[in-house]
């Protein structure tokens, strides 16, 4: 990247911009590619736009850290075995309405702290997070629970970082990512792990208004193209996405884009949010979406009917994995660059194109 990696919390430029005229920007990490003017952010509200410059509010800010094994992601055909240490931040370009990370994913009271000066959740500078990861003794690093496009610039520093240590990387995504983000990315990256939600357009855009399956199925096609091993997942909810015919349709799609021997994950949708009102996944959808899959020729379908999604679930302090005290690494989190003040601080004001 071509910053300098900060020492300290601050604001740190977004990697893909473009200033406009009158101080605006666009973002062009995700394909909402917002406009944002002074003091506004974006649809995933973590990056915000200074004085013409738009910035990173989440860079090195962590949500959660949990250890565990690879196959956890699920990744079932890399380095299987391996042990890997699992992080996420705040913020995202979709807003599911059975998402079981919330607090995470969407992050927006977190956010909102970061962007008034208010935050003390832990920042983790890049080589302090690899450190971290070779004290714990795992073989990788995941960024995941939160949508790691969000917080690119984070990611990349880490991951070559990592590399450099002779840790591997997993990237779990929505792949609503754009093209110069993702190759951006892809050199850093040894996995991507990512959601096919659906094949209609109507699931999507009932998530994020702009999304098209297209713009999904094209990044994880184009992810694989760059030399990053690919896995995907399904989860299955009932009466959104349960239609054996689509199930068969997303293996063929895998088979003639990823390959036959491309694993599938087909995970058990749980009752949450927005979608508490509807029942667990039954197992027999479950495995008929298997069925249908083999049929299809996939050779390595998986089904998971004891879990939906890679959660944060043990939910131990990030502090027993970082070494310093409690106080140092919860302290109140304001810009070093002292450039996130109260009159800047907007919500949910840009535009779309």
């Amino acid at each position: 990247m071509r910053h300098t990696t900060p020492r300290q919390y601050q604001l740190v430029e977004t990697c893909l911009q473009e200033k406009l005229d009158n101080g605006t920007t666009r973002c062009h990490l995700c394909p909402w590619r917002c406009k944002i003017g002074h003091g506004q952010r974006g649809f995933c509200q973590a990056h915000v736009n200074r004085d013409g410059t738009l910035y990173n509010l989440s860079y090195g800010i962590l949500s959660a850290i949990e250890v565990g094994a690879i196959e956890d992601k699920p990744v079932k055909h890399y380095r299987p075995g391996t042990r890997i240490m699992s992080v996420g931040s705040y913020g995202c370009s979709f807003r599911c309405g059975g998402c079981h990370n919330l607090d995470i994913s969407w992050g927006v009271t977190a956010l909102d702290e970061l962007a008034k000066g208010q935050s003390t959740d832990a920042w983790v500078a890049p080589e302090t997070l690899v450190d971290a990861a070779l004290r714990a003794e795992v073989q990788g690093i995941a960024f995941t629970y939160s949508e790691p496009a969000v917080w690119l610039e984070y990611i990349i520093d880490v991951s070559q970082l990592a590399h450099a240590a002779g840790l591997y990387t997993v990237y779990v995504s929505n792949s609503y990512i754009t093209d110069e983000a993702l190759e951006l990315a892809a050199p850093h990256i040894d996995v991507l792990c990512s959601d096919i939600k659906s094949l209609r357009d109507d699931f999507y855009q009932d998530i994020c208004k702009p999304a098209k399956v297209d713009q999904v199925l094209h990044s994880i096609k184009r992810a694989r193209e760059l030399g990053v091993h690919v896995e995907t997942r399904t989860n299955i909810i009932p009466g959104k996405n349960d239609s054996p015919d689509e199930h068969y349709r997303i293996a063929c799609w895998i088979r003639d884009n990823l390959g036959a021997d491309s694993p599938w994950h087909i995970t058990k949708f749980f009752p949450i949010y927005k979608l508490s009102h509807l029942p667990e996944t039954d197992d027999a959808m479950l495995f008929s979406a298997q069925d249908a899959a083999l049929r299809a020729g996939l050779k390595h379908v998986y089904v998971y009917n004891d879990k939906g999604c890679d959660c944060a679930q043990q939910n131990s302090p990030i502090d027993i994995y970082l070494n310093g005290s409690r106080e140092q690494i919860h302290q109140l989190k304001v810009c070093a660059a002292d450039c996130c003040g109260d009159d800047g601080v907007l919500l949910k004001k840009y535009e779309q194109t």
